[in-house]
């Protein structure tokens, strides 16, 4: 599925890079067939899913 001189990432690695953008539709294909939506879930090989895990403004906010 993918080019990279090694093996590919595994699904929980960090280093796979994206081999089909669709920021429309809000999800990218990586190399190691995992889909990455823009809401930061994720849909592994396996059929796993990884919840969204954004952090919401109000958590970010600093109190003064």
């Amino acid at each position: 599925m993918c080019s990279h001189q090694t093996p590919c990432p595994s699904a929980d690695s960090n280093a796979p890079h994206i081999v089909s953008a669709h920021p429309e539709q809000g999800w990218s294909l990586l190399c190691n067939g995992a889909i990455v939506f823009d809401d930061s879930g994720e849909l592994l090989p396996d059929g796993s899913v990884v919840a969204p895990h954004r952090v919401f403004a109000e958590r970010l906010a600093v109190a003064a």
